[in-house]
C-alpha cells in the first residue's frame, strides 16, 4: 500500500485532477459542476475515477446530500506535501545564497582588475 505522500503526488500528476483541485480551491462544488469543463473530452465515469483518486489521496472529500454529491478541498492534505517540500526549499535557498556570494566575489575581482588596467565598467 503506497504512503500518503506517494498517493498525493500521483493524484497531482494528472492535469485534469489539478484543474479540479483549482476549481475546488474557489469553493465547494458538485460532481456535475466539476465535470462540466471535461465532458466534451471524457466520459462521466472517467471523471468519477479522477475524483476517486483525489478522494483516496485525501485531497478532497465528497458528501451526500440527497441527489447532490458536493466535493470540497481538504487543505490539511496539502500540509504533508508542503512539509516534505520545505526541506528542499531550504536546500535550494542555501545553494542560491552560496551562488550569490560567489558571483559577488567574481564581480568584485573583475571590477578591481578593470580599475587597475584603467578601464571603466
Amino acid at each position: 500500500m503506497p504512503d500518503n505522500l506517494s498517493q498525493t503526488f500521483a493524484a497531482l500528476a494528472d492535469p485534469t485532477r489539478r484543474a479540479m483541485l483549482a476549481q475546488l480551491a474557489k469553493g465547494q462544488a458538485n460532481v456535475s459542476d466539476l465535470a462540466k469543463p471535461f465532458l466534451k473530452d471524457m466520459s462521466l465515469p472517467a471523471i468519477t475515477k479522477h475524483l476517486k483518486v483525489l478522494e483516496k489521496a485525501r485531497l478532497i472529500s465528497k458528501a451526500r446530500e440527497a441527489q447532490r454529491r458536493p466535493c470540497k478541498l481538504n487543505a490539511d492534505a496539502f500540509k504533508d506535501v508542503a512539509d516534505w517540500m520545505e526541506q528542499y526549499r531550504l536546500l535550494w535557498e542555501e545553494r542560491f545564497d552560496r551562488l550569490d556570494a560567489y558571483l559577488k566575489t567574481v564581480t568584485s575581482k573583475k571590477n578591481a582588475k578593470g580599475k587597475r588596467n584603467g578601464r571603466k565598467k
